[in-house]
């Protein structure tokens, strides 16, 4: 019996023994798990700020330029035989250079060549009366020192030692910084007051930018109007004499050479584009015009002439023409310093004002009503003008070209 007895109390401690690890393992606290950290997010830039906005285009019609021209310039030549200025040029421009060098752009036409030696492009059968011009190379730096910044190679004299004398002109004029074209296809551009201002030079000579090619002038001018601010052109055109300074409104010629209808011309480039218009070649005045609000000035005459080109009578008078342009090209005023050629002087101010008094009333001779105003001492301002119908060709048979429309009348 103990036997027995003793067995159910051992099976009994085992049981109690299990249930007491049962609670212990019941209550025991669970290891808390490992959470791995998420990785940290890799920086972003901040985004850069947008682009300021671009500055307002200027309203160019505020800006302004200054712009002298000149006509036929020629300082003396060595061909066939000398003749040139006792102090080799240097003062002869002396008198008008503080009206030049004002400026902010001064133009000229050079009736000739600059150049040392070379042969002449043209026969010359008689020395005592051959118009033929050349000046030393070195006579470029009296231009400069007058304040010239462009010049015109396009005339019946630029090509006097042919083109290797034309070449020669604008490398001497370049070397001493002034601009110079009118050779087919080519022109000058000048910056100033924030401006681009570009030049195209016209003749009806040979290898030059031809003033009888209206078409062609008209689109090109149209094309450059659209690149440039302000478009300067200048002609070389007219008959020549005392007796031609009116304009006729027609084709002109000279000893059977066709010199151009110098209005349809002008007219024209106004109407594709140009803002003032430049004449020269008749050898005297010629009356000016306000067109659609440009400056048209039909010749200029000689301004300075040493040899071989009559300065007599009216042919020694010239202006001195300032022109102020706004930003859209548009005339705003100006005024024509008078200047007379006595020989052997280079030109000087004239105190009786006879370009002003000639061309004022060549102006109001040719055109009734020129849309300027003369002022004594010279001030040229704008005037009412009523609507100039548009110039016909009278020679021309091409009828398309005779109605072609302006195109600054649309503006």
């Amino acid at each position: 019996m103990c036997s027995a007895s003793a067995s159910v109390t051992t099976n009994a401690r085992n049981v109690l023994f299990l249930l007491a690890l049962s609670l212990l393992a019941a209550c025991a606290t669970p290891p808390e798990p490992v959470v791995e950290a998420p990785p940290e997010p890799e920086p972003v830039a901040p985004a850069p700020p947008p682009p300021p906005p671009p500055p307002p285009e200027p309203d160019k019609s505020e800006f302004r330029v200054n712009i002298a021209s000149v006509g036929d310039m020629m300082i003396g030549t060595d061909y066939p035989k000398k003749h040139l200025p006792d102090d080799d040029g240097v003062s002869f421009l002396a008198h008008v250079t503080p009206v030049l060098a004002a400026a902010d752009i001064t133009f000229g036409n050079l009736e000739g060549v600059l150049m040392d030696g070379g042969e002449p492009g043209k026969k010359c059968s008689n020395p005592n009366a051959c118009y033929l011009f050349r000046s030393p190379a070195r006579y470029a730096e009296h231009y400069r020192n007058a304040g010239f910044d462009v010049m015109s190679l396009a005339n019946n004299h630029a090509r006097d030692f042919g083109e290797e004398g034309r070449e020669a002109s604008r490398l001497a004029l370049d070397a001493q910084g002034i601009a110079a074209s009118g050779f087919e296809d080519t022109y000058s551009v000048i910056q100033r007051n924030g401006l681009s201002v570009v030049f195209i030079n016209y003749a009806v000579t040979k290898n030059s930018n031809m003033l009888l090619d209206y078409e062609k002038a008209f689109a090109w001018i149209e094309a450059c109007d659209k690149e440039h601010d302000i478009v300067v052109v200048t002609f070389h055109g007219g008959a020549e004499g005392t007796n031609v300074t009116h304009v006729p409104f027609a084709e002109e010629e000279y000893y059977g050479e066709p010199r151009g209808d110098v209005v349809w011309f002008a007219r024209g480039v106004v109407d594709a584009g140009a803002d003032l218009v430049i004449g020269h070649g008749p050898h005297v005045v010629r009356g000016m015009e306000r067109y659609r609000d440009r400056l048209i000035a039909y010749s200029l005459g000689n301004f300075a002439t040493y040899y071989g080109i009559s300065v007599a009578g009216i042919k020694g008078i010239a202006p001195i023409l300032i022109a102020t342009l706004d930003g859209d090209g548009r005339f705003v005023e100006g005024s024509i310093v008078s200047t007379r050629q006595l020989r052997p002087a280079g030109p000087g101010i004239d105190a009786e004002q006879r370009a002003l008094h000639m061309i004022r009333g060549l102006s109001a001779e040719d055109f009734g009503e020129p849309g300027l105003t003369f002022l004594p001492d010279g001030t040229l301002l704008t005037a009412e003008r009523p609507a100039v119908p548009r110039h016909v060709l009278q020679s021309s048979e091409d009828t398309d070209l005779k109605s072609m429309p302006s195109a600054r009348s649309l503006r």
